[in-house]
Order: C-alpha cells, then structure tokens, then sequence
C-alpha cells in the first residue's frame, strides 16, 4: 500500500511538474523569507532563507513580496532559480478619469515630473464613482451599461506600453461599492431607503450593496480587466458601507455583517486576480488608525490585512477635526498627523504594507492653507519615518509641481530643524 502511495505521488508530482527556487533581495542578495508564490490556485510562502516549492501545472508562477515588484516565473526557465526581486518604494501621483487619455497635458506633465524626480509611480482611475470606466474594457456587463461610452483612453494597450517602457509602477484605482450605473441598472441590489426607493448620495450617486454576490462579480470583473492589460496594483476605493444612517440592505447592518462582506469581496478578489500576479490595495477612511470598531461602513484593519497586500488609510491632515491630536488646526501640522497616525497601528499591521494616501490640495477645513514644497514633504517624511512601502498624493484635478519634488535625497533638517526625530507626547 505504502509503495502504490509513494507511486501515486511520484506520478502526481511528474505531471503536475514544480517550481522551486530561492527569493533574494536584487540589490543586496540577501534571503526575502514570507515572500507568496502561487499560481492561479496554489499559493505558498518563501521560507526565511528564501527558498520555496510549489507543485504545479500551470505555466508560470507569480512571486510577490512587500516592498518589492511582483516577478514572474516562466515553466521554461530553470525550475532550480534565483528570483531576484526589485525593492521599490512607491511614491505615486494620481491621475484623475478625465485626464487618462494618452495625449492629455497633465498626463504629460506627470510624467516629466517622473522623469526628473523621485516620482516612480501612477495611480489611474479605471472606474469612477459613476461606474465608467477610462477605457472600453472585456467586460460585456458593464460595457452594456455604457460604462464605457464616456472613457477617456482609446487605447489602454499604448498607454500600458508607454509606462512599461519607463519602468513606471502602475496602480489601477477601481471604485467598488459607489456606482450609479451599475445600481440603476440593477435596482434590485441597489442600497434603498426605507421606503424603497433608491438612495442617491449628496453627489446623486447612487450605490450598490456590499452584501450582494452580484456587486463583489461586477467590480472584480472590471478589476480582472486591469491586470489583464498590464497594471501592476488593484486599488480598490469605496470598498465600504455608506457612512449613512437609514439605509436598507439585503442583510442586517451589524458591524459583524459588514466586516465580513468586505472581507468576502476582497476574498473573491484576491482568488481571481491571482493568476495575474499582482498587488490589491484597499482604500481607508483615515480615522480606521484611530478606531477599534468598523465606524459603521466595514472597515477594520486585521480583516482587511487578511486578504489586501497593502492598506492605504486617506491620511489628509484637512480631514481631521478641529481638536484632533490636540491641534486647533491638524492641516498646519502635516508631520505629526500622518506619523501619530501610522504609529497607531503599528501593532496592527506591518509598516511595510501601508502606503498612506497623502494631501495635494488646499486646506478646505481649517485656516484654507496652500499645500505646498513644504507641507507636502512634511508629509512624505513621516511615511519614511515609520517606515512604509511608500505613499500615494491625492490632487483632485491632477496638478502637481514638479518642484515639490525636485530634491533626491532629502535632508530633513532643511525640512524641519526642531522635529529630525519627532517624539510626540499626548
């Protein structure tokens, strides 16, 4: 019996054919231990010294580790390899819907600044909160809907080839559950109001509900199409519950039953987007480093850790009420807002799997302050401070000036002399 088993699995592991290896740092050739290898339904971890193993008979296997560029392995390569992974931290522009097109001025002007500065990095908008899409995607669904009737790229593969060619890391930002197309063309697992009716937002948005099967195979179908093209990240924005109260879902609103809905989302993500190696991130209400509960929409930072690679809490220091961290005005103190705040979690989660959304626009809440060369840096000191993979800069209208971010390596003390090493005290 014994030797019909071993035979059995002699034949097994002959067909199925295997990958193993050993993980190291590109730059430094030293050992990147729970590191993920998989397929498109097998996932395994790098042991500390690097080394892996994983049956399969698929014809190449994705390698991602935090902190690094996702590396493929092709079946006809050497089974017995060295995967040397490219360390990055990403320092990201965003690159709003209207200006995704490939001759658009401020696409342009991006990427001049990437070129001549530390900017490495793009996040696209590839659904909107209308539920368009910037380009005509493989998904008939939504195509159907006209999702892509307003798109702004008329040719994805021209831009993914561009950036390729400039070793830009690309991140596609994706709405999830705000979505005025695909609710109203399904009003069946559209959020409603008590009364039945539709519920539409103050920007007449209307949106559909987590808990449905239907709105988790939509989103993550178009998210499909975004790797499939070549973008490196999924990010997924308004991954939540609507922060409003008097609302009807297919489900009971109890915080165990919106936590788990996100969860299922994300579960169903990663298990697709697998086959195409890439990174899904999720976007966060900022007060989730501050809060030991869901705050109503979902949100929580262990279960979203359980299946996103990295957490982007929207750490805009105009977000944050009069009062917060004992500041009268938290905008004036760009530093200490978004290095409290990652230290608050930092027995949470990894600092290597946050990238913090950072402030690019005038103060709206407080004393209507620019931010500028130094309110900007100050901010993206603090994510070097606590040591994450990077971060990402929210400007609405996608203007950005190249000399915020002309300096290569910064020296702090130019930035400011009286917090090189900030130990703030509450």
């Amino acid at each position: 019996m014994r030797k019909l088993l071993l035979s059995f699995f002699l034949l097994e592991t002959f067909l199925w054919g295997s990958f193993s290896g050993t993980i190291v740092d590109k730059t430094t050739s030293l050992p990147i231990g729970n590191a993920t290898v998989n397929d498109s339904r097998l996932s395994v971890k790098s042991d500390e010294n690097g080394t892996f193993f994983i049956d399969s008979n698929e014809d190449k296997i994705f390698i991602k580790a935090y902190g690094y560029r996702a590396y493929k392995l092709d079946k006809d390569e050497d089974n017995d390899t060295i995967a040397k992974l490219e360390p990055i931290t990403v320092k990201a522009l965003y690159l709003s819907f209207w200006r995704a097109s490939n001759n658009s001025p401020r696409l342009k002007d991006i990427l001049e600044i990437i070129d001549k500065t530390e900017i490495n990095s793009i996040v696209v908008d590839v659904k909107s909160e209308y539920g368009s899409t910037s380009y005509k995607t493989s998904f008939e669904k939504a195509n159907g809907y006209g999702a892509h009737n307003d798109r702004t790229n008329r040719d994805i593969e021209q831009f993914m080839k561009l950036m390729k060619s400039k070793n830009i890391y690309t991140i596609a930002r994706i709405v999830t559950f705000k979505d005025e197309l695909q609710a109203s063309n399904n009003p069946e697992y559209a959020i409603k109001k008590r009364d039945g009716t539709l519920w539409r937002n103050h920007d007449e948005m209307a949106w559909v509900d987590p808990f449905d099967k239907r709105a988790h195979e939509y989103t993550v179908s178009i998210a499909e199409d975004a790797a499939r093209v070549g973008f490196d990240e999924i990010n997924f924005d308004y991954i939540r519950f609507p922060a409003k109260d008097g609302l009807t879902f297919s489900k009971e609103s109890t915080q165990q039953n919106r936590v788990k809905a996100i969860s299922d989302f994300l579960k169903l993500a990663q298990n697709r987007l697998r086959k195409y190696g890439v990174f899904i991130s999720v976007d966060t209400y900022g007060n989730i480093c501050w809060e030991d509960h869901d705050m109503g929409i979902g949100q929580m930072i262990e279960p979203l850790a359980k299946y996103a690679d990295y957490l982007s809490p929207m750490l805009y220091p105009s977000g944050f009420s009069k009062g917060s961290f004992g500041l009268e005005n938290p905008s004036e103190h760009p530093h200490m807002v978004i290095y409290k705040s990652l230290k608050n979690i930092e027995d949470q989660i990894e600092s290597k799997r946050l990238r913090p959304w950072l402030q690019s626009f005038k103060d709206y809440a407080h004393r209507k302050i620019a931010y500028n060369f130094f309110e900007i840096n100050e901010q993206i000191r603090a994510t070097a401070d606590t040591n994450t993979s990077g971060w990402m800069l929210w400007s609405p209208s996608s203007t950005y000036e190249l000399t915020h971010f002309r300096i290569q390596e910064r020296d702090v003390l130019t930035l400011d002399s009286t917090r090189e090493n900030p130990e703030y005290i509450d």
